[in-house]
């Protein structure tokens, strides 16, 4: 009990929070909770996927649009939203969806929400979504390769993530200097989004989590200083 009004007053004060920010005529960017919340609050919610459109094909939230600042039919798109009611946005993290969301404050729209974490946290926080393909790994397989190997350092991200890039060349790193000691799994939104919804602890990308014998170790919620880390880990073991 104490839980549930502990997390109804987070939700509340998240959209304080952005009250203040919308009466300065800017958008706010709000926790997956608040962003679901409102979206539940709507008849017709005015979701705006505002990543790329392969990215969109591919998996979305379920009811959202799909365009952004460099979109050819951008002002076409626009004009079918209602100014008057909230619209919300998410993209892979916040740069496509800062940048859609300047442009229509300029356009008049008031009430503008930015998902915290983009597409990561909604289907890493097991929300419903949309996708056209069927997950190359399942829930059953992830906990297997966990439980059967002593240390495993998993990958959560998108190849439509910059930041995720960076992590690659650390992982051959690691494998180069482990071998069969560390076990890696990299694992991509654009290839198994349902484990990544079944997980239910991804809220940006990449989330980077260390285990030794099933139990977790640490969870990295960006990269950080990901090679130093598990040298640690490892060297304390």
């Amino acid at each position: 009990m104490k839980n549930q009004i502990l997390k109804t007053s987070l939700t509340a004060i998240a959209f304080l929070c952005a009250i203040v920010v919308f009466s300065q005529g800017q958008s706010a960017n709000v926790l997956l909770d608040a962003f679901y919340s409102k979206i539940k609050t709507q008849k017709s919610p005015q979701i705006i996927d505002a990543r790329g459109a392969d990215e969109f094909t591919l998996n979305h939230i379920e009811g959202a649009v799909n365009f952004n600042t460099k979109s050819e039919d951008f002002e076409k798109r626009v004009a079918e939203l209602d100014p008057k009611k909230p619209v919300f946005i998410y993209s892979i993290a916040a740069y496509r969806s800062g940048l859609l969301s300047t442009e229509l404050s300029k356009r008049g729209f008031s009430e503008i929400y930015i998902l915290e974490g983009g597409i990561a946290n909604w289907i890493g926080g097991g929300k419903p979504f949309y996708s056209n393909l069927k997950s190359k790994l399942s829930l059953a397989a992830y906990k297997k390769i966990i439980s059967s190997n002593e240390y495993v350092l998993v990958d959560i991200g998108s190849k439509y993530c910059a930041t995720c890039k960076t992590v690659k060349p650390i992982l051959e790193s690691l494998r180069t200097q482990y071998g069969e000691k560390l076990k890696i799994i990299e694992i991509e939104l654009e290839e198994s989004p349902q484990v990544i919804a079944d997980l239910k602890n991804v809220k940006v990308f990449p989330t980077l989590i260390f285990y030794q014998k099933g139990k977790i170790v640490f969870k990295k919620d960006g990269l950080g200083d990901l090679k130093n880390d598990v040298d640690v880990a490892l060297a304390s073991k």
